[in-house]
């Protein structure tokens, strides 16, 4: 009896506090954050610290920022960024996606903060037009898609080596379902990524030994986030329509949540019992508890 109302307290504590909404059958619900400029992406670090990018003004270089959430509060970790989209962190470091380039941020130690060139436009085998969404393998290889002028043309994913040297995974030339490609998330064996088009609104898989392109599942609208759970499923996200779905192993797609303005690039917390979604338009960050 002691225990729980420990435990009790405790959560009344945290809510008090702003750092989680309420507690529905002791599962913690996290407080949506507002008065976010244009967020895009999120992602967050094993030591429970949520990174949100901000493009502010679109096409608008050097008003971007990545804001840090801690305990239920936004602060500001990152500035002078063009427009930063997709995220992700490969040990102590957030790789983030602005514009032309990809960028290197340092998480942790006396270099907090700090703000590197990982990947240069120049380097591109082909100039880069709309860098979107990263994602790592388990090698510490990123993967970023340029969704291009988001109307069909330009749609591109590449690969960027731990050193930094970028190399060509698809394209429209090479197939022409290649629109613009958004969302990305890579399998366990390092050899399949899939990529859900904001274009044409479909999940594709790809099979970068075999260079074969399939089709897994269709009716995403503008296609943005991509992500997996343990469970087997993937959650999509549809920044036209403003919804979030799931699809199963199957390839059955079900509405989990609709309502969004934008709805960008989702991710799910490190224990998969939430989904994070950026509500770009808005400008907030919604938090869904899993079933």
């Amino acid at each position: 009896m002691q225990k729980k109302l420990l435990v009790y307290v405790f959560l009344m504590a945290l809510i008090s506090a702003g750092c989680i909404k309420e507690v529905k059958n002791n599962q913690v619900v996290m407080q949506k954050i507002t008065g976010l400029k244009m967020p895009e992406s999120v992602v967050q670090a094993k030591n429970g610290k949520i990174y949100v990018s901000e493009i502010n003004g679109f096409g608008k270089d050097g008003d971007g920022q990545i804001t840090v959430i801690e305990n239920g509060q936004a602060h500001l970790f990152a500035a002078g960024l063009d427009d930063p989209k997709g995220l992700a962190i490969i040990g102590q470091y957030l790789y983030v996606a602005d514009n032309r380039k990809v960028l290197k941020i340092d998480l942790a130690g006396a270099k907090q903060g700090q703000i590197e060139v990982f990947a240069a436009a120049t380097t591109f085998p082909e100039m880069p037009v709309f860098l979107n969404d990263l994602e790592p393998d388990i090698a510490g290889n990123l993967y970023v898609s340029d969704s291009g002028d988001l109307k069909g043309l330009g749609g591109a994913i590449y690969k960027i080596n731990p050193q930094g040297k970028v190399t060509l995974v698809i394209n429209g030339k090479q197939d022409a379902r290649i629109l613009a490609p958004n969302g990305l998330l890579m399998d366990d064996s390092g050899e399949v990524i899939m990529a859900v088009d904001f274009v044409s609104g479909i999940l594709y898989s790809y099979n970068m030994k075999t260079k074969t392109l399939n089709d897994v599942a269709e009716g995403f609208g503008g296609g943005d986030g991509l992500v997996h759970h343990s469970n087997g499923s993937m959650f999509v996200s549809d920044w036209k329509n403003g919804k979030v779905f799931s699809v199963n192993l199957a390839g059955d797609v079900k509405e989990v949540k609709s309502g969004y303005q934008s709805a960008a690039d989702i991710a799910l917390t490190k224990d998969e019992k939430t989904l994070m979604v950026p509500d770009m338009k808005a400008g907030e960050l919604d938090f869904i508890t899993l079933q």
